[in-house]
């Protein structure tokens, strides 16, 4: 691994954790390799960023956003306007720093990024986290100095597949895991309430929810409170209603113990949730595919129905493997989760199966990868 070090680098990306958690993984990375470095980070004052980048102690700088259409609107008339102002905003940012590389990692504050370094001379360096690439990353890759991938089939000119970049906190539940998975699951499970005695299942639909995901689960509450599965629910912001509404009137009628299935909206201490468990039904996100395979946890993945069908592309490695299963969400009921999700959840020998071949695909150092290829592009650029 080069452990080389980069003094000065502006990062742009925002707008989803899909973006702005892999953002923070390699600025992390870089500043650990360089602490007195200076870092800007080019994002909106509406996106995740505006809350997770100076929480995190870096200085985020707000530029326009800047959306791409798809196809002819009143928008693509605005769009040179639009671009300008973002563009001149980043170079500005470039300039304040004398950044040495501008690592983006798509959306709406890449694009100017891209075309401000490309003014200034500045190399770039991408980080592509679906399988499918965005607008922005497809622009930027025609001159990029070095393209990191997630996934190796992310067709992207000059791609070098690298991984996602994991945050802090899932980097370290990795290395807690790798000592002593018995005693990191005891102490998130009895930090969330929950009893570590008890197989336990994680529904999650991210931080917004999801729809088919929450009713499906809840549908088949009885079902799976019967075998003795201990359940944490997290249904994204606003959605916890409906949910608690059809649990409860599953507890009562079939004489459950309440505390076994657990609802909440979100929970900031996510790897705690992931620490506890033994088996998730989860969406497919590119961050959600790739933390569960690095831990090695066995999911049920429903992929998103909707975009460029990046989300299916996204599971296809780990459930190629054998490290999950992939349900439609048209497929996803009550009823498919009553038949499938206690037979599995009981399985401990398929279980195991499945984590082995989850962590056998999973990347635990892409970090280091995507800081290794921005050091390599300033290097060459000096």
């Amino acid at each position: 691994m080069n452990s080389s070090s980069v003094r000065s680098v502006v990062l742009a990306g925002g707008g989803t954790a899909g973006h702005v958690n892999p953002l923070l993984a390699v600025a992390d990375e870089l500043r650990a390799r360089e602490p007195e470095a200076s870092f800007l980070v080019l994002g909106t004052a509406t996106g995740l960023e505006a809350d997770l980048v100076p929480a995190r102690g870096y200085e985020l700088r707000e530029i326009p956003r800047v959306p791409l259409p798809r196809r002819p609107s009143v928008d693509l008339l605005r769009l040179p306007g639009r671009l300008g102002s973002a563009v001149k905003a980043a170079e500005a940012a470039i300039d304040e720093i004398g950044a040495r590389a501008v690592v983006g990692f798509g959306g709406y504050v890449s694009t100017p990024a891209y075309l401000a370094a490309r003014r200034r001379g500045v190399p770039v360096v991408i980080h592509e986290q679906n399988a499918r690439p965005g607008l922005a990353n497809r622009l930027g890759a025609r001159w990029a100095a070095a393209v990191g991938t997630t996934f190796a089939e992310t067709d992207l000119p000059g791609a070098t597949c690298v991984g996602l970049p994991l945050r802090t906190e899932i980097a370290g539940l990795v290395d807690e895991r790798e000592r002593d998975a018995v005693a990191a699951r005891r102490r998130a499970a009895e930090a969330l309430g929950l009893d570590p005695t008890l197989p336990t299942l994680l529904v999650t639909g991210g931080s917004s929810g999801a729809l088919r995901v929450n009713e499906a689960v809840a549908g088949a509450a009885d079902a799976l409170l019967g075998v003795g599965l201990q359940v944490l629910h997290l249904t994204g912001r606003d959605k916890s209603g409906p949910v608690r509404d059809t649990v409860g009137e599953a507890v009562t009628a079939g004489g459950h113990d309440p505390a076994r299935y657990q609802v909440r909206e979100y929970l900031s201490e996510m790897h705690q949730a992931l620490a506890a468990c033994d088996l998730v039904v989860a969406r497919s996100g590119a961050g959600t595919v790739c933390e569960l395979a690095a831990l090695g946890l066995p999911a049920v993945y429903v992929p998103l129905p909707i975009g460029n069908g990046e989300q299916r592309l996204n599971a296809s490695g780990v459930v190629g493997a054998g490290g999950g299963l992939l349900v439609d969400d048209a497929d996803l009921d009550a009823a498919w989760v009553a038949t499938h999700v206690p037979a599995l959840a009981g399985d401990r020998e398929r279980l195991a199966a499945m984590s082995a071949a989850a962590r056998s695909v999973g990347v635990r150092d892409a970090a280091a990868k995507m800081a290794d290829l921005v050091a390599d592009a300033a290097e060459s650029a000096r």
